[in-house]
């Protein structure tokens, strides 16, 4: 890691296994919020969670070029219809 901690040291000071970090490095949404913020405690980030929240407008510019685009269907014709045969009268 970065911070020079080792994984021991790390899952200690956050209170945490060895397998709960492995899940939470690897993105599992099984992992607590509480303990994703603990994780970030141990590791100096807590005040980068406020980066997480802000809005993200290179993101969602992207995100909505990247929506289908919707399409109208056509009505049917309105024009008088020739009647059936059931509707003719002898």
């Amino acid at each position: 890691m970065r911070r020079k901690l080792t994984i021991e040291v790390t899952c200690q000071r956050a209170g945490i296994s060895r397998m709960t970090l492995f899940r939470a490095e690897a993105g599992s949404p099984a992992i607590a919020l509480g303990t994703l913020l603990r994780i970030l405690a141990v590791l100096g980030l807590e005040g980068d969670l406020e980066a997480l929240a802000r809005d993200d407008k290179v993101g969602r510019l992207l995100q909505d070029q990247a929506l289908p685009v919707r399409r109208r269907r056509r009505r049917p014709s309105t024009r008088a219809q020739a009647p059936t045969p059931k509707e003719r009268s002898p």
